[in-house]
């Protein structure tokens, strides 16, 4: 058995309190608004198949033919739901992020902004204590 470990522990996924397992913010924060289907495929398929920790090691061709994508498309979605902050990815595994993330990047992420570095170690300050 391969042990996994993963890429970013900060960011494991919980069970949301709402009833699915895939989190309403998705549609709330307007996640699901920026991804091409392709993506949303993508990302729906990395839930379905990861583990407690959101970890999967699914190869590019196996996805491929679940999802019906080609290469350049797969490696499209992937980099769209890397961008976005969805998924990590250290081939050949995959981690599906947990949302929570601070406040301040979310809040820049929606109005299509991008932090300063000041703002980014204040938050870290204030995430920190």
């Amino acid at each position: 058995m391969v042990k996994k470990y993963p890429i970013r522990p900060e960011r494991i996924r919980k069970v949301p309190k709402q009833f699915s397992w895939v989190d309403h913010r998705l549609v709330r924060e307007g996640y699901i608004e920026s991804l091409s289907h392709e993506a949303a495929a993508l990302y729906l398929f990395l839930v379905t198949v990861g583990d407690k920790l959101g970890l999967s090691y699914y190869s590019d061709a196996s996805i491929e033919k679940r999802l019906s994508m080609d290469l350049d498309t797969l490696q499209t979605a992937r980099g769209d739901l890397i961008r976005a902050e969805l998924v990590a990815y250290k081939n050949p595994l995959y981690q599906v992020l947990g949302l929570d993330r601070p406040k301040l990047a979310v809040a820049a992420r929606k109005a299509g902004q991008p932090l300063s570095l000041g703002e980014i170690f204040k938050q870290a300050m204030e995430d920190g204590s």
